[in-house]
C-alpha cells in the first residue's frame, strides 16, 4: 500500500512559519543532526523538534536515527504537489497595468466634465 501524500494544507501550513522555512533552507545544503539544526535559533531543542515534526508530517523532510543521533534530510519530492498546484496559476500572462489603464480610458469614455486626470 503506497504512503499517503500530505495535503496541500499541511504543506502550506508548514511553509507559513519563518523558522520552518529557514530550516528547509539549511537542509538544502546538506543533511543535519537535530542539534545542528537547532544551533542558530534562540529556542529550545524541544521547540525545534516540534517544527521538525511539522515539516516531517507535511512530507518536506525525513528524519532518521543513525546511532544516537537523529538526522534531518530534505525530502526532494515534498514540494512537488504544491509546485504543481502553483504552476497552474502561471498559465496566465502578467497584466500590464499601464496597458490596462489605457484600454479602460479608450473603451469607457468618461462622462462630460469628468475628464480631469487624477
Amino acid at each position: 500500500m503506497p504512503a499517503q501524500q500530505p495535503s496541500l494544507d499541511a504543506i502550506f501550513s508548514a511553509l507559513a512559519d519563518p523558522t520552518r522555512r529557514a530550516i528547509l533552507g539549511m537542509l538544502l545544503e546538506d543533511d543535519m543532526a537535530v542539534t545542528d539544526v537547532a544551533a542558530p535559533f534562540e529556542m529550545s531543542l524541544a521547540a525545534i523538534s516540534k517544527h521538525l515534526a511539522v515539516l516531517a508530517a507535511a512530507g518536506l523532510i525525513r528524519q532518521e536515527r543513525r546511532g544516537r543521533i537523529i538526522w534531518c534530510k530534505l525530502e526532494p519530492d515534498g514540494l512537488r504537489n504544491a509546485s504543481v498546484w502553483m504552476q497552474g496559476f502561471g498559465q496566465f500572462e502578467p497584466v500590464d497595468l499601464d496597458d490596462f489603464e489605457r484600454f479602460l480610458r479608450e473603451a469607457l469614455p468618461l462622462a462630460d466634465g469628468d475628464d480631469a486626470q487624477p
